[in-house]
């Protein structure tokens, strides 16, 4: 938090409620300093949607924590989804899906680098959907032991020339932020940092820096207005 707010940026932290402790003071203090508070599953077990009864008991206690929380935005534990259940959630908006990223579990692509709008056909519930489009820390550095950030360089200025969202999911629990040497489960924060000095410098004047459920709210608009449309391919597969 305190290395984003040295360089003016705020995100959105995203907690697990039943698998670790989330004191409120936490949530106040990140609320304070202007960076945003979601809910990230239940517990980080990969059971969510197993079938179609346990996620609506799930749901309802998912729903209590956004409530208590005042959060907005949902983000699903290993990006494992069903976004048409997904609409059961009292959210604005989710990030459980990417662009493409063929090394998750769940691993069908969106094949878009814009936000988009996911409806429930029966109930019309509806929500935006934020597909992360830069590669997650976790895949670059823990599983395929990238040594540099330079593939989310490269990728970033592919999205700023194509006009797109850039949306990064990181996990600060696998930063190192001692300068120690890492273990196999860490990476050094300065990959972070030198990417956000990177986006300063190359693009200073020329990004939009939101929190997520802003840019959320300003893509709605968009649609009511009848301005955009995003559909992305992988939606017209049937839901899993």
């Amino acid at each position: 938090m305190n290395l984003e707010k040295n360089l003016n940026f705020r995100s959105s932290f995203y907690f697990v409620p039943e698998d670790y402790f989330v004191p409120p003071s936490l949530r106040q203090i990140l609320n304070d300093s202007e960076f945003e508070v979601g809910v990230h599953g239940l517990k980080h077990d990969g059971k969510l949607f197993i079938n179609r009864q346990g996620f609506e008991i799930r749901a309802r206690k998912i729903n209590i924590y956004l409530k208590e929380w005042k959060a907005v935005g949902f983000a699903s534990p290993s990006m494992l989804r069903n976004l048409e259940w997904t609409t059961d959630l009292d959210i604005e908006y989710g990030c459980s899906t990417f662009d493409t990223d063929p090394f998750e579990p769940q691993s069908d692509g969106m094949h878009t680098i814009f936000p988009f709008t996911v409806i429930n056909n029966i109930t019309k519930r509806k929500y935006i959907e934020l597909p992360y489009t830069l590669p997650q820390d976790h895949c670059l550095f823990i599983i395929l032991r990238e040594k540099d950030n330079i593939i989310w360089k490269q990728k970033l200025d592919w999205i700023a020339k194509t006009g797109g969202m850039a949306l990064l999911n990181t996990h600060p629990d696998y930063m190192n932020f001692e300068g120690t040497p890492c273990s196999l489960e860490q990476y050094p924060v300065d990959y972070y940092l030198d990417l956000l000095e990177y986006i300063k410098t190359k693009y200073a004047g020329q990004y939009w820096h939101v929190r997520p459920y802003e840019l959320a709210r300003f893509w709605k608009s968009l649609m009511l207005e009848g301005n955009i449309i995003v559909t992305p391919a992988a939606l017209d597969a049937k839901p899993r």
